[in-house]
C-alpha cells in the first residue's frame, strides 16, 4: 500500500476545499501561491538558463526553472501546509574570508550544487571560495499565528543563513544531514530576505566528502574512483507553519516478537502535551496508544504483515501531541514492520530479515548525475535507479559513502530495497580531532534522521581504511545507538590498508573481480562488500570518450552478460553453502570516467540482458532462503574423475608431465594410465571444508592451477594451497570443482587439457559451448586403489 502525503502545494489542503473551489478558483490560487513565495523577479528567472550538461539524462529536460524538486521533501514527518523555496536564487562567489557581498551578480537554480550544469552556475568551487544565495519571500496569510520553520535538505558543508539582516541560529557544519531553524522571531510581516553562505573546502577540509574532489566540472580524462564535488545547497529548501508545540521527530523501532511498534516522539514546546500515536491501514485503525514525549511507548500492531523485499508492506502512522483534549500537533509517517539480525543456520553466521535467512544481494551506488552531480534532475529520476535495482533482481542496494535526500529513502522503503547506508568518509588522511568530533556527531544526526525507514538495515561505518581510527569503538558505539540494525565496522577489512576492528555484525570483504573467499566467524556473518567492477564503453554514452576504466573490460556485450551470470552463479553454487551472506556488485550506473555499470552514466543504455541478469540474481537470493550444506567428497579414499561430456564419457582426468589432461582409461589400460587417473581426495589444503588431489603415484603432489593450466605439482606456501583447493558445487550427474581462491572459475576440459575457465572469459577455453557439462566431473571409483 502506499502512504498517503500530503498535497505538494500547501494551498490544495483538502478534498472538501477542492470540491469547493471552482477552476477559475483554483488557478487563481495558485497564480497568488507564487506571488507569496517570492524571490528573484520574473525578469531574472527568464533571464536564467541552465548549462549544457555534459551528458544527457532522460530528466535534464524536464527540470523546471522554478520550484524543480516539487515534491513533499520529508516524507516520515508529513504536514499539510509548506512552501518549496527551491527555483531562481541570487548568487555570488566571494573569497572564503569574506563578507556578504554588496551585490549578487548571477542567478542559481537550487538545489543543485554550483558545479552542475542544472545548477547554471557549473564551475569549479575551491576552498578559496565561499558561496552565497540570496531570495526573498512572503509568509502566506493563512500561516498566521504560526511559528514558521525554515528548513534545508542538506547544503555542503558549512552554513549560515540570516532573515532581514538577522542570523537565524546556528552555523550548521554538515553536508549530508537536514537542518532546521524557527524564523518567526526573525519575520516582518511583509517581503523578507533570505540570504545563505556556504563555505566548502571538500577534501582540503578534514570533514566527511565522500568521493567528492575539487576538479574541473567539464569532462576529462582520469579521475579514478573519485569525482566532481557538490557544493553548497543541494537539497530541497522549504517552509512550514507549526505550532508552538510541534513534534520535530519520529522514532518507530518494530517489534515482531510481541507484535507492536515501539515510538518516541519528539518535541519542542511540549510542556504539558501527551503524544498519540495511531497506526492503520486502508483507513482502518490497528492500534493506538498514547505516551510522554521523548520517552518511548508501544503501540500494539497485531498479527502484522511484515515488510519484505517482496512484500513492502507499509502502515500509515499518525502522531498528535495532546493537551487537555486539544490537538496541538499532527504529523502523519509510514512504517515497516521487520527485523534485521544475525543468527546461526546450519552451523554458520548468517544475515536474517524476519528472522530467516536471505542473502542481500545489491549494487554499489554511488548517486552521481551528470546533470546534476549529487542531486538527482527529478524525483521520477530519484526512483528510477532504485526501480532498476528491482527491475534486474536486485533486493539491496549499498548506498556507498554518500547519504540521499529523505525521498530516496522513501522510495526504497516503498519499492522493497534492503538498504546499508554508509557514513560519508572524510580524506584518506588520518583525521585529527576536530575532524573526529564533526565527523561522530554528523554520523549521529544522520541515524537519527533515516533510524524509522524500514529500508535500512545496515549502518557501514568506514570504508577500506579511509580517515579510519577508533574502529572498534565506533561499531559499539553505533551499535548502542541503534540495537535494531546491523552494523559494519569496516567494509573491505582485507583492502587497502584497512584495519578491522573486530566487532559488529559482519566481516566485510572488497574482492575485484572476486567473487573472492569470505567465511564467517563465530559471532560475524560474511559479506562480499564489493566485487565486480566488469566494464564497458558504450559509444556515444562515454563521459569522456574513450577516458573510462574498469576493473574488468569486457570486448562485448555477450562477455558481459556471461561473466556477470558466471559471477553470481558461483556464489549461488558454492559461497552460500559455505556461509556467504552478502554480495555488493560495483556497480549500478557508470560515473564519469568509471564504466563498470550496469547502465551507463546517463540512465539512457542498460548494458545487461535485464532478463537472464534478474534470473540469476533471483536464483542467488531464493537459494539462501533454506542454504544447502557444501557438497560433501569422501576423503581419505582414492576416486577417479570423469568427463561427463557427452560423447567423452569414457575419458578421465590423468596427469602426464605434470599437466593435466583427459585420456580414455579402460580395463585394459596400463598400470601407469591407471595411476595417473586416480587421485586420492584429502581435506582442503587451504580451507577444511573444500578438498583437494593428491596423485596416487606421486604422493605430496596435487592437482593445482596456475595461470589457468592445471599441473599436479608439489609446493608450499599459502598461494599453493590456495591453488590447490578445490570446493565442489552440485551438477546433474556429478560435481564441478570450483577454485578455491577464484569461486567463479572451474575445473575444465578442453581438447583433451585441462583448464581453469571462466564463464564469459575471453580464452578459447571459456566458451560458453558445453561449459557447463565440460566442467562437471563424475567422481567414480579409483582404476589404481
Amino acid at each position: 500500500m502506499r502512504p498517503s502525503l500530503p498535497p505538494q502545494n500547501p494551498r490544495r489542503q483538502s478534498p472538501r476545499w477542492r470540491r469547493l473551489t471552482t477552476a477559475l478558483g483554483t488557478a487563481a490560487t495558485l497564480c497568488a501561491g507564487m506571488l507569496l513565495a517570492g524571490g528573484p523577479s520574473q525578469a531574472a528567472e527568464a533571464a536564467w538558463t541552465p548549462k549544457p550538461a555534459p551528458m544527457t539524462t532522460p530528466w535534464t529536460n524536464q527540470v523546471p526553472v522554478d520550484k524543480p524538486l516539487n515534491e513533499y521533501p520529508r516524507p516520515q514527518l508529513t504536514r499539510a501546509d509548506w512552501l518549496n523555496l527551491n527555483g531562481i536564487w541570487d548568487f555570488a562567489v566571494t573569497g572564503a574570508n569574506a563578507g556578504q557581498p554588496a551585490t549578487f551578480g548571477e542567478q542559481i537554480r537550487v538545489p543543485f550544487p554550483a558545479e552542475s550544469a542544472l545548477s547554471g552556475i557549473q564551475r569549479k568551487i575551491t576552498q578559496n571560495d565561499k558561496l552565497w544565495y540570496k531570495r526573498t519571500f512572503t509568509v502566506p496569510a493563512g500561516w498566521s499565528g504560526k511559528r514558521v520553520q525554515l528548513n534545508f535538505g542538506a547544503s555542503d558543508w558549512r552554513t549560515t543563513v540570516w532573515v532581514n539582516g538577522q542570523q537565524a541560529g546556528a552555523v550548521h557544519s554538515g553536508g549530508y544531514d537536514a537542518f532546521t531553524y524557527d524564523i518567526t522571531p526573525l519575520l516582518n510581516g511583509g517581503t523578507n530576505t533570505i540570504v545563505v553562505s556556504v563555505f566548502d573546502p571538500s577534501e582540503t577540509g578534514g570533514q566527511a566528502v565522500g568521493k567528492q574532489r575539487i576538479r574541473e566540472t567539464t569532462p576529462q580524462p582520469g579521475g579514478g574512483i573519485f569525482y566532481t564535488a557538490a557544493s553548497g545547497i543541494w537539497q530541497t529548501v522549504w517552509l512550514e507553519p507549526t505550532a508552538p508545540a510541534r513534534v520535530t521527530r519520529l522514532d518507530m523501532v518494530p517489534d515482531l516478537g510481541n507484535s507492536t511498534l515501539k515510538v518516541t516522539v519528539h518535541g519542542a514546546g511540549v510542556s504539558g502535551h501527551q503524544a498519540r500515536v495511531t497506526v492503520s491501514t486502508g483507513g482502518t485503525v490497528v492500534g493506538s496508544a498514547t505516551g510522554p514525549v521523548g520517552s518511548a511507548f508501544t503501540v500494539p500492531v497485531p498479527g502484522p504483515r511484515l515488510w519484505t523485499p517482496e512484500d513492502p508492506f507499509l502502515y500509515d502512522v499518525r502522531t498528535e501531541l495532546v493537551s487537555g483534549g486539544t490537538v496541538a500537533d499532527s504529523v502523519g509517517s509510514y512504517t515497516g514492520m521487520r527485523s534485521v539480525s544475525v543468527g546461526n543456520v546450519g552451523g554458520k553466521q548468517r544475515l536474517l530479515l524476519n528472522g530467516r535467512p536471505v542473502f542481500h544481494n545489491g549494487t554499489l551506488d554511488q548517486g552521481y548525475w551528470p546533470d546534476g552531480i549529487y542531486t538527482a534532475p527529478t524525483d521520477d529520476a530519484l526512483r528510477h535507479d532504485l526501480q532498476k535495482h528491482k527491475d534486474l533482481g536486485f533486493n539491496m542496494v549499498r548506498k556507498h559513502i554518500k547519504v540521499e535526500p529523505q525521498r530516496w529513502f522513501y522510495w526504497a522503503d516503498r519499492l522493497g530495497l534492503l538498504v546499508w547506508q554508509d557514513m560519508p568518509s572524510m580524506d584518506l588522511r588520518t583525521p585529527d580531532a576536530a575532524a573526529r568530533v564533526q565527523w561522530e556527531a554528523e554520523y549521529d544526526r544522520i541515524i537519527d534522521q533515516h533510524r524509522s525507514s524500514p529500508s535500512v538495515v545496515m549502518w557501514v561505518n568506514q570504508n577500506e581504511g579511509w580517515g579510519q581510527y577508533d574502529q572498534a569503538r565506533i561499531a559499539n558505539e553505533v551499535k548502542a545507538y541503534d540495537p535494531s540494525r546491523l552494523v559494519n565496522n569496516m567494509s573491505g577489512v582485507n583492502c587497502c590498508g584497512s584495519v578491522d576492528g573486530g566487532n559488529g555484525d559482519v566481516v566485510d570483504h572488497h574482492v575485484y573481480v572476486g567473487p573472492g573467499v569470505t567465511r564467517p566467524s563465530a559471532t560475524r556473518a560474511a559479506v562480499l562488500g564489493e566485487f565486480g567492477g566488469l566494464g564497458f564503453r558504450v559509444a556515444g554514452h562515454e563521459w569522456y570518450p574513450g577516458g573510462g576504466f574498469s576493473y574488468e573490460n569486457q570486448q562485448s556485450l555477450t562477455h558481459l552478460n556471461d561473466r556477470y551470470i558466471g559471477l553470481i552463479d558461483a556464489m549461488r553454487e558454492t559461497q552460500v553453502p559455505l556461509g556467504l551472506s552478502a554480495s555488493v556488485y560495483t556497480e549500478i550506473t557508470d560515473v564519469e570516467n568509471e564504466v563498470n555499470g550496469l547502465l551507463t552514466y546517463d540512465r539512457q543504455v542498460v548494458k545487461v540482458d535485464e532478463a537472464r541478469v534478474r534470473a540469476a540474481n533471483q536464483a542467488l537470493i531464493n537459494a539462501s532462503r533454506n542454504p544447502a550444506a557444501p557438497t560433501a567428497l569422501p576423503t581419505g579414499v582414492n576416486r577417479s574423475l570423469r568427463v561427463t561430456t557427452p560423447g567423452f564419457t569414457d575419458r578421465y582426468l590423468r596427469h602426464q608431465d605434470a599437466l593435466g589432461f583427459t585420456e580414455v582409461v579402460n580395463a585394459s589400460s596400463s598400470a601407469l594410465l591407471k595411476a595417473d587417473a586416480t587421485w586420492k581426495i584429502v581435506p582442503g589444503l587451504a580451507d577444511g571444508a573444500c578438498y583437494s588431489f593428491e596423485s596416487r603415484n606421486f604422493p605430496g603432489q596435487y592437482l593445482r592451477h596456475r595461470e589457468y593450466r592445471v599441473y599436479k605439482e608439489a609446493g608450499d606456501g599459502a598461494l599453493f594451497r590456495a591453488d590447490a583447493t578445490w570446493c565442489p558445487a552440485p551438477a546433474t550427474g556429478g560435481v564441478r570443482l570450483a577454485s578455491y581462491n577464484f569461486p567463479d572459475q572451474y575445473l575444465r576440459h578442453y581438447a583433451s587439457e585441462v583448464w581453469l575457465a571462466t564463464p564469459g572469459g575471453t580464452h578459447a577455453y571459456d566458451t560458453n559451448d558445453r561449459f557447463r557439462e565440460d566442467t562437471t566431473w563424475s567422481v567414480d571409483s579409483p582404476w589404481s586403489p
